[in-house]
């Protein structure tokens, strides 16, 4: 253990990180969950689509045939899980890493400033904390997998409530924790890690905090097109545990081995493009609204 490299940047207070990464959080389950529908379905689909209607079925399900105004609704189930999850997760996630952050600066700054550079370093020990925190994420899995049973599995419902759920299933709810936290470590290591990259080699700062709202936007761009590719093989898996019937909890090794033999090597990216394309903006968003409004809260409390 060694102290911190130096006093560094203004820390924001924790008021600030907790009213910013909410209000990221809010805002992104407002506009982009039925997209987050989407890819779960498309990722959850195990046969090869070749035509819109194959499509237009995976998509919307039973809903396929009723109105387009109709079809859309359909894209909000599960939306108080989604609510409840979201918002917490973008809480714990984006206000709690810059905590993990401080705690690492203040214990172990030197370390990371010796291992790899003053500039390095600090990038690095964003993408540790990121990392760490990513990891603790499984303590909101059941949340998350209520919500993805909802949007691509209903029928495991069966007409119960959350709470019945939750006491046939207990532990069951954090099926699929490992392969979680293995896709979350690396995923938030290169969330956090290629906006603080980008900050850091691209724009200069030497207080991330005081980046302009392009230059989080940028970064964000980096940092969610690191997290989407690097994590795209395992979240594929962790959603496949995650939608399964209550009464059918095939294992992670199982449907990687099934997943390698009748669906290629190609199946650990289904979902991919969908999610650079729609859920990569969803994050993009979150990140960027984050990045910019916990410093801004920050300032205000300060005035």
């Amino acid at each position: 253990m060694s102290p911190p490299a130096s006093s560094g940047p203004h820390k924001e207070s924790n008021l600030a990180r907790l009213l910013g990464s909410g209000s990221a959080g809010i805002a992104e389950l407002a506009i982009f969950h039925p997209v987050d529908t989407i890819a779960k379905r498309l990722m959850s689909n195990q046969s090869r689509i070749t035509s819109a209607a194959q499509l237009n079925q995976v998509i919307f399900k039973d809903k396929a045939a009723v109105s387009p105004g109709k079809k859309f609704v359909s894209l909000f189930p599960g939306l108080g899980y989604a609510a409840g999850y979201k918002v917490l997760q973008r809480i714990y996630k984006y206000g709690g890493q810059p905590i993990a952050r401080d705690f690492l600066d203040q214990h172990y700054g030197r370390d990371f400033e010796s291992a790899f550079g003053k500039k390095t370093g600090k990038a690095i020990m964003h993408s540790t904390a990121g990392s760490l925190i990513g990891i603790g994420e499984i303590v909101l899995l059941p949340l998350d997998v209520l919500k993805i049973k909802r949007q691509t599995n209903p029928e495991a419902f069966r007409g119960r409530g959350v709470l019945a759920i939750v006491k046939d299933e207990g532990f069951g709810l954090y099926r699929g924790w490992g392969w979680t936290a293995a896709r979350n470590a690396p995923g938030s290591f290169a969330l956090f890690g290629g906006s603080a990259f980008a900050k850091e080699y691209l724009f200069h700062l030497e207080d991330y905090n005081k980046a302009s709202w392009f230059q989080n936007f940028i970064a964000s761009i980096a940092g969610a097109s690191a997290s989407l590719v690097v994590s795209a093989p395992l979240d594929v898996i962790k959603t496949r545990i995650q939608n399964r019937n209550f009464d059918n909890p095939e294992g992670g090794f199982r449907i990687l081995t099934n997943m390698a033999k009748n669906e290629g090597f190609g199946s650990f990216f289904k979902g991919l493009v969908p999610k650079l394309l729609m859920t990569g903006p969803k994050l993009v968003f979150s990140f960027w609204l984050a990045q910019t409004l916990i410093p801004a809260f920050d300032i205000a409390f300060r005035k």
